[in-house]
């Protein structure tokens, strides 16, 4: 009885001094109502910066040429116009025709972005891969070395003739060592080689691991490689500008680009004719600017939300767990 009193007694004092551990670690990570404020005010800080110039470009957008030309840039414009937004509705069919251009090149080029950058990140994740160490090298060399603008060029249009088609918007930007770093980083840290060596016994093929195993369980860093494919093709222009010559391939954020070089022309040569002034006369100039980089801002930043809970949950992957 005694030996089993004894033994009970050692179980309780072991499952307190647990408990005691947990409250004083539970002590140690907890932050100060003071500390907490502070960081309350830096982070609403730091969210006002980043949202402070899109909010400016939204209020010179809705504002009069006249505001504009007598007070300058401001946040209380003396008048408010929508005649920027008027203007860009006017050309609507060529906008919404680049928009859908944008949208396809975009979706389709994160699709295989995707596909291709978890693919080599996984392989090389894998120590029995017998090629990893020569294809990390390869992987490496490009982040640091590139073969410049010339290179690309002549094997893009000269080599692979990808010229005006819409590979030439997708393939060039599908695949990049940064992505690739981070994919096989985090599926060396994440993916256990004990369930991948379970499934070969099983007869699984390395294909059937990946889709069926890996992906599932990988949901984070297929947001993350997604999310920044999605605003490197959204944002990209001089791919269109070095290899499209037609219009019906032509994305929003080129012709965009176009249209500010020529109301900055228009602006800077006020003998460029006639009929230019007179049209320039009739626009908007330095309010159309600014509603162009708002069409631009806005559709890629609605598509943030979707992503927005895998990054969370990517927070605590690897995290050890009582």
């Amino acid at each position: 009885m005694s030996t089993f009193a004894e033994k009970r007694a050692a179980r309780k004092a072991e499952k307190r001094l647990e408990i005691e551990e947990a409250e004083a670690g539970f002590k140690l990570n907890k932050i100060k109502p003071v500390t907490n404020a502070c960081f309350n005010v830096l982070f609403a800080i730091l969210s006002f910066i980043c949202i402070f110039p899109f909010f400016f470009v939204l209020i010179i957008s809705v504002s009069s040429e006249e505001s504009i030309r007598m007070n300058g840039y401001s946040l209380l414009p003396s008048e408010f116009s929508l005649a920027a937004y008027q203007f860009l509705w006017n050309e609507r069919d060529m906008i919404f025709q680049s928009l859908l251009v944008s949208i396809g090149v975009t979706v389709l080029g994160t699709v295989i972005g995707v596909l291709l950058t978890t693919m080599m990140g996984y392989v090389l994740s894998r120590p029995q891969f017998k090629l990893r160490g020569f294809l990390q090298w390869v992987v490496f060399i490009p982040m640091i070395f590139t073969g410049g603008m010339v290179a690309n060029y002549v094997v893009i249009a000269n080599m692979l003739h990808l010229s005006d088609t819409i590979w030439c918007l997708t393939l060039p930007l599908a695949v990049s060592s940064w992505n690739v770093t981070i994919s096989k980083t985090f599926f060396r840290q994440t993916i256990p080689d004990s369930i991948i060596e379970s499934a070969k016994i099983d007869g699984a093929s390395q294909l059937t691991i990946f889709s069926r195993i890996v992906v599932p369980i990988s949901k984070p860093v297929f947001a993350t490689v997604a999310l920044f494919l999605t605003f490197g093709y959204w944002n990209d222009w001089l791919q269109a500008s070095l290899y499209i010559t037609k219009d019906s391939l032509r994305a929003l954020q080129p012709l965009l680009n176009t249209m500010m070089g020529q109301l900055t022309y228009l602006a800077n040569n006020p003998t460029a004719g006639l009929s230019l002034q007179q049209y320039r006369a009739s626009m908007p100039s330095e309010s159309v600017r600014m509603a162009i980089a708002a069409v631009i801002v806005i559709p890629i930043a609605c598509a943030y939300p979707f992503f927005q809970k895998y990054f969370i949950s990517g927070l605590t992957v690897g995290a050890v767990k009582g």
